[in-house]
């Protein structure tokens, strides 16, 4: 009976230690939300004044209205510039890694376990070492300020790949496979008709993971986009906040605020996909 009664206490402390953890981490990465969307309500030119927390006055809309007509409507573009890079490469990123993915899950071959081994040490390689090499590629077959410098390496994910293994040798039962080809379907109609809907979660993710990636890549941008036509928000957001004072900081605030609203409805919308047991039920 002690021991029971100790196994609980312990059961509990644990679960309270973990509850603290988590809501530490919870406050961190909250507050600096919080503080940029009540400066972005404050008044124009009051951003920065006391109360940092609080709210002094609800001026959000005329703000935001007043960001979107600012400099000709600029932030407007680097937003829809924002979309378009991160929506194509995430699109292609995701389904090229799905297919590498299940190749590697699916295909015996000769090299399969050399090939994820690179894969695997790709994933490790910080994305930022391959910056210089692809302004200086980029430079020399003419690709400055061409919207493909910045999508071409953004359709190249090896946690992708690597994410897409694994869900598909854990999801992708071998009997359903086999079934669907004593049918007469072919690899391809497979991979697309089946393996792709039970990988819905995995791509998902992917494709999330990709899209945060790119909307939130600045360095490579910064380097091989000069016309400010063509910039992504982050680039643009930059060159405003290191204008020396010539656009106000204002609306640098509303603007950083605003920026982050496509990121968080787009996780709310793909959420209802993250279902488990997707699976359930295919074979007995």
């Amino acid at each position: 009976m002690s021991k029971a009664l100790n196994n609980r206490e312990t059961s509990l402390a644990s679960r309270l230690v973990v509850t603290i953890v988590l809501g530490c981490f919870a406050i961190y990465f909250l507050v600096p939300i919080w503080w940029l969307f009540v400066a972005a309500s404050k008044p124009m030119g009051e951003q920065f004044s006391a109360p940092g927390f609080w709210f002094n006055g609800m001026h959000l809309g005329n703000n935001v209205a007043e960001l979107l007509t600012s400099r000709d409507g600029i932030f407007m573009r680097w937003i829809l510039n924002s979309v378009l890079y991160a929506g194509i490469g995430a699109i292609v990123g995701t389904l090229l890694a799905s297919m590498a993915g299940y190749a590697l899950a699916k295909y015996s071959f000769r090299g399969r376990e050399v090939v994820f081994g690179v894969v695997l040490a790709a994933v490790l390689i910080p994305k930022i070492l391959f910056t210089l090499p692809l302004y200086l590629m980029f430079s020399e077959v003419g690709l400055i300020n061409n919207p493909l410098a910045v999508i071409l390496p953004s359709i190249v994910s090896p946690f992708g790949v690597y994410l897409s293994r694994v869900f598909a040798a854990q999801s992708v039962p071998d009997e359903v496979i086999e079934a669907a080809r004593i049918d007469g379907v072919s690899e391809v109609g497979i991979f697309f008709r089946i393996g792709m809907r039970m990988m819905t979660p995995a791509l998902v993710t992917i494709f999330l993971f990709n899209f945060v990636e790119i909307w939130n890549n600045y360095l490579l941008p910064a380097m091989v986009i000069n016309d400010s036509s063509l910039q992504p928000v982050t680039v643009g957001l930059v060159s405003w906040f290191a204008s020396n004072g010539k656009v106000p900081m204002s609306l640098v605030v509303i603007g950083a605020l605003v920026s982050v609203i496509p990121l968080l409805l787009l996780f709310l919308f793909l959420q209802r996909f993250w279902k488990a047991g997707l699976t359930a039920g295919a074979i007995k």
